[in-house]
């Protein structure tokens, strides 16, 4: 479909890449990787054919439609939200535009036997034919299916685009390039600003996509899910795997590793090279033996490795001092912008040692809860933190409060404490700041660099209590492994908002999720949690998928049913009935569980914690919160099977 032929681009400090040569084919899903600076935006837009090329040569069908995706996306228009999709398609409003005029015309003219009238009606029946190949009939369906999609209600499609932010802008963008249904689609961080849920639908959008995809991301579970190819610049060149993310990261991981053989090899080759030069070059009867080896010499094309891996980086946040067994109690929490609730009658308690994930659509009002739990809003409610409880917030603008006459290292070097102060250089590296990068003036940085800088500066704060506002922000793949590597490890509590499912995945034990003005509380993991939410989104696509699960092992014979024998039959009922019954009182029990704890969290509130009766009180609080955890996992268990077996 599209061939680059030895493409290169060349800036004043020399070239970026060079020669390069490649093919993109109709239905090819590429991820497009590499260092921060290697060119990957600029590759996106050679082929956009925003920018040309300094040498070599772009094929393209003249044909070919392409929808391109910028992280710098400019709107400026007073049309609604739906409009500004209704009115992209130049071909499909000229044909509406025309056959509502004819439709006036013949609503108005009498001359029904005149060959002019007929000829509208002709007219009428080709563009009636052309508007249906265009699925022009489903075309308003179709961008309100989009824009649901990517996150908007019904009550934001009359809203005019000038009152979003530049991340429902940027929705928006990419809403009309779906709907539009191009030959290519090129994305540049498209997950930047979507919530958890519109990634999903994204995913699934782009899986079932006939033409190409080649996308930008640092989100790699969205790298694994839609593209089966990776293409890496690295060093001026372009490499070319036939894998998605994952398995690309193992192959080029081996492929690095044979080249650092290759290459010490060669050092010991040169090594024993020159030496050889300057031992005969002397000699009048070894001097053109020695002007041999000098040529060949500088003939060597020398191996260079670009290993940038971070695995064996070993971070942990420090922990302050241990807090007492709960960290934080909300009580009737609520915030409203006027009209405009976000949440009501917020009641938790956060335990000790607790790792939470806060999630749910843009809008819902995350950020504000945490501000509202910092003490940064007023609202409805009050917030009560734990005894010895020491909390670190990173909010998204975080970045904001750095001193701009520091250095980089200086900035992190007055925060750090103990051991950690001797791998300073260690932890900036795993933040993207290497060499001569941490002897740059904070003021000097860009917006992503300064919230890399606040994220590692938080990552050296002795705590005891983290609450992160979409830290995830601005980190490549590997800045993400390290952070979730110290996470992991991290002793104390921490509550978090991201919408990386590959990052959230495995590093926490709850989720909170807001919806519908309601904080829910949910206790399994981040995978189980979209699936149930896509399921909710689609049950249509959600019953055809589990009636393709099922298929894939009671589909191979359609009697199987007729075939069960009268034990197999009494087996299953027996099974059914056992697993109601575990379903029945784990319900009871959890009904049971969560009333002694709301009578408890009303003890807690007058409670002398320099008692022993304060000690047995908190110990028969946790005691309840991991019986309630054991019979949530029992209830969901049961109720799974319950559902397979049926």
């Amino acid at each position: 479909m599209i061939n680059l032929e030895r493409i290169g681009v060349h800036l004043p400090q020399g070239y970026l890449f060079k020669d390069i040569s490649v093919q993109i084919n109709k239905g090819d899903k590429i991820g497009l990787v590499g260092k921060n600076g290697a060119g990957k935006s600029t590759m996106l837009k050679l082929i956009s054919g925003e920018n040309k090329p300094s040498e070599g040569t772009i094929h393209k069908p003249k044909d070919a439609t392409i929808g391109y995706l910028t992280q710098d996306i400019k709107i400026d228009t007073a049309q609604s939200v739906f409009e500004y999709l209704n009115t992209s398609n130049p071909k499909l409003t000229k044909l509406n535009f025309r056959i509502d005029e004819i439709n006036h015309e013949l609503v108005t003219r009498t001359d029904y036997e005149s060959d002019s009238y007929l000829g509208l009606l002709d007219e009428l029946n080709d563009l009636n034919h052309e508007f249906s190949i265009r699925d022009g009939f489903l075309w308003e369906e179709k961008i309100t299916n989009t824009l649901k999609g990517l996150g908007f209600s019904d009550k934001e499609l009359p809203r005019s685009l000038n009152t979003f932010s530049g991340g429902w802008k940027m929705r928006a963008e990419l809403a009309k390039i779906l709907v539009n249904n191009p030959d290519i689609i090129l994305l540049d961080e498209p997950t930047n600003h979507l919530d958890i849920i519109s990634i999903s639908w994204l995913e699934n959008y782009l899986k079932t996509f006939e033409g190409a995809v080649v996308t930008i991301s640092h989100d790699r579970m969205f790298l694994d899910n839609v593209t089966k190819r990776t293409l890496e610049i690295t060093k001026g060149k372009l490499l070319d795997f036939a894998f998605a993310y994952s398995k690309y990261k193992i192959v080029r991981a081996e492929d690095l590793e044979r080249l650092s053989g290759a290459k010490k090899q060669q050092e010991k080759d040169i090594k024993h090279t020159e030496e050889l030069i300057n031992k005969f070059r002397a000699k009048k009867n070894k001097a053109a033996f020695a002007q041999s080896l000098i040529k060949k010499l500088e003939k060597t094309e020398v191996i260079d490795v670009d290993n940038d891996d971070l695995t064996g980086i070993n971070i942990n946040f420090p922990l302050s001092i241990q807090p007492g067994k709960w960290v934080l109690e909300m009580e009737g929490m609520g915030k409203s912008f006027g009209d405009n609730m976000l949440f009501q009658n917020v009641n938790l308690t956060v335990g000790r040692g607790e790792k939470i994930a806060l999630l749910g659509a843009n809008g819902t009002g995350k950020s504000t809860l945490l501000k509202r739990m910092m003490g940064q809003l007023e609202g409805e409610g009050k917030v009560t933190e734990g005894h010895n409880v020491n909390v670190t917030y990173f909010a998204q603008d975080q970045a904001e409060s750095l001193d701009v006459t520091k250095t980089v290292l200086e900035t992190v070097d007055e925060t750090a404490k103990g051991e950690i102060r001797k791998s300073l250089r260690q932890v900036l590296g795993a933040f993207l700041f290497r060499g001569e990068d941490v002897d740059k003036k904070v003021g000097v940085l860009s917006g992503g660099e300064r919230t890399r800088l606040a994220l590692c500066q938080l990552l050296l704060s002795p705590s005891n209590f983290l609450i992160l506002d979409e830290p995830t922000n601005h980190l490549d793949i590997q800045s993400k492994e390290v952070l979730k590597s110290a996470l992991k490890n991290y002793e104390g509590t921490f509550i978090v908002v991201s919408h990386d499912r590959e990052f959230l995945e495995g590093l926490t034990n709850r989720i909170w999720d807001i919806e519908n003005k309601m904080l829910k509380v949910h206790h399994f993991g981040v995978k189980d949690f979209l699936k149930r939410k896509m399921e909710l989104m689609n049950p249509d696509t959600a019953m055809k998928s589990s009636n393709s699960e099922s298929n894939k092992s009671a589909g191979k014979d359609k009697k199987n049913e007729q075939i069960l024998s009268y034990e197999e039959k009494k087996e299953l009922k027996r099974r059914r009935n056992r697993f109601q019954n575990q379903i029945n009182k784990s319900e009871k029990k959890i009904e049971e569980i969560e009333s002694e704890i709301s009578k408890i969290d009303e003890v807690m509130g007058g409670l002398d914690y320099s008692t022993p009766e304060a000690t047995k009180v908190l110990s028969n609080y946790e005691k309840l919160k991991i019986e309630l955890d054991n019979q949530m996992s029992l209830w969901e268990e049961g109720t799974e099977v319950l559902l397979e077996l049926d």
